[in-house]
């Protein structure tokens, strides 16, 4: 009996002592690191060559010439599926992708963007809302959807009723998750069913976005959802809040941030990026695409057919240094600067802009891009 007693005051004392193993938890899958490169998202809505502008509205003309810039720039316009492809980190695309997108579905998309588009051959997502699609008068309809998916669009959602969260919010978690559950599910089988595939894309109504939707976005299966907060996408982004460009019928200025990157992204290894085919609407200095041997050029651009310029509203931007002091020479028309310090990145983005005499931006951007050929530029001068 003591020895029974005995083991049973032992017993718990040694389980004390050595306390079952912790299961070990499995670890988190691998993050995609960040590989230097930057897309730009491009948001438009409606399109009208004959409208007054708004916010929402650009020039029919205006889009065309902003997409030419873009291919004059040498700017690679991606599909939708290789951004997400690079996110996942299952493909490599080009630094200073554009990914193209519109909002809503208007009539517009269909017979003025379209073309254009089709025109310069850039692929281009649709983001949907429900309630919109075949709802006449200005709408877009479900053959003019297909028949755009054909030439290079896809086809992303943007809810059910295009409603904004913050009334429902207000009514409490129940009502509240209702709501989301609608808005996502509901506009997700539909355009799956309307237009096929899968759809994993989401824009936010309004760009609101509430940490509620996070875990009902990942149920139903939305992997890229976007914002209508500027900023260039890095692979390392959440993919519940990324950025997006929304371009303004009444604020080119927006188009021009969206298009610009200050400076090459810093290429793993030493390697010097390539420069895709650029052409510039007036003649400058590097050429565009050029290798130069020289970490001091003088960089110019030749204004003499500008038409109504005003000089004083000149301003010329270098990758690494900002805004700089170039000069303009009245008689040649020249606008220039000597580099003052070394270039440092193996390629060089230079943006120059102006106003005319009613205050108006040129409607294609000057910019344009040269490269440094490292080797020379460190040879010693003879």
């Amino acid at each position: 009996m003591k020895f029974a007693l005995l083991l049973a005051l032992l017993l718990p004392l040694h389980a004390q002592e050595v306390p079952p193993v912790a299961p070990v938890p499995a670890p988190p899958p691998p993050a995609v690191p960040d590989d230097g490169v930057r897309v730009s998202v491009l948001g438009y809505h409606d399109f009208s060559e004959t409208a007054s502008e708004t916010e929402m509205v650009i020039r029919t003309s205006k889009f065309r010439k902003q997409m030419e810039s873009i291919k004059n720039a040498g700017l690679p316009v991606i599909p939708m599926a290789d951004f997400q492809a690079w996110k996942r980190g299952e493909k490599e695309i080009a630094d200073k992708s554009i990914v193209i997108t519109i909002d809503d579905g208007w009539k517009a998309v269909y017979t003025d963007a379209y073309p254009v588009l089709k025109e310069f051959g850039f692929p281009f997502t649709l983001f949907l809302y429900k309630n919109y699609v075949d709802g006449g008068g200005k709408a877009l309809t479900s053959e003019m959807v297909k028949e755009m998916q054909k030439n290079g669009a896809t086809v992303g959602s943007h809810s059910v009723s295009h409603s904004y969260p913050g009334p429902y919010r207000r009514k409490g978690a129940e009502v509240y998750e209702k709501f989301i559950r609608t808005e996502f599910g509901d506009s997700k089988r539909f355009l799956e069913e309307k237009f096929g595939g899968r759809v994993t894309t989401y824009a936010y109504p309004g760009g609101i976005h509430t940490a509620e939707m996070d875990p009902l976005a990942k149920e139903f299966g939305y992997e890229h959802l976007f914002t209508v907060l500027p900023g260039k996408i890095r692979r390392t982004h959440d993919d519940h809040r990324l950025p997006r460009y929304i371009i303004l019928g009444t604020r080119d200025r927006v188009f021009e941030l969206a298009t610009g990157f200050n400076e090459v992204a810093g290429a793993p290894g030493g390697h010097s990026p390539e420069i895709a085919p650029q052409s510039t609407p007036y003649p400058v200095q590097p050429e565009p695409g050029m290798v130069i041997d020289s970490r001091l050029p003088l960089l110019s651009a030749d204004l003499s057919t500008v038409p109504d310029l005003d000089p004083k509203t000149l301003s010329m931007k270098v990758g690494g240094f900002g805004e700089v002091p170039a000069v303009f020479d009245e008689q040649t028309k020249s606008y220039s600067w000597q580099v003052n310090r070394r270039l440092r990145s193996p390629a060089c983005q230079v943006a120059v802009s102006w106003l005319d005499s009613k205050g108006k931006p040129p409607e294609v951007p000057l910019r344009w891009s040269f490269r440094i050929d490292a080797e020379a530029a460190y040879l010693p001068v003879e």
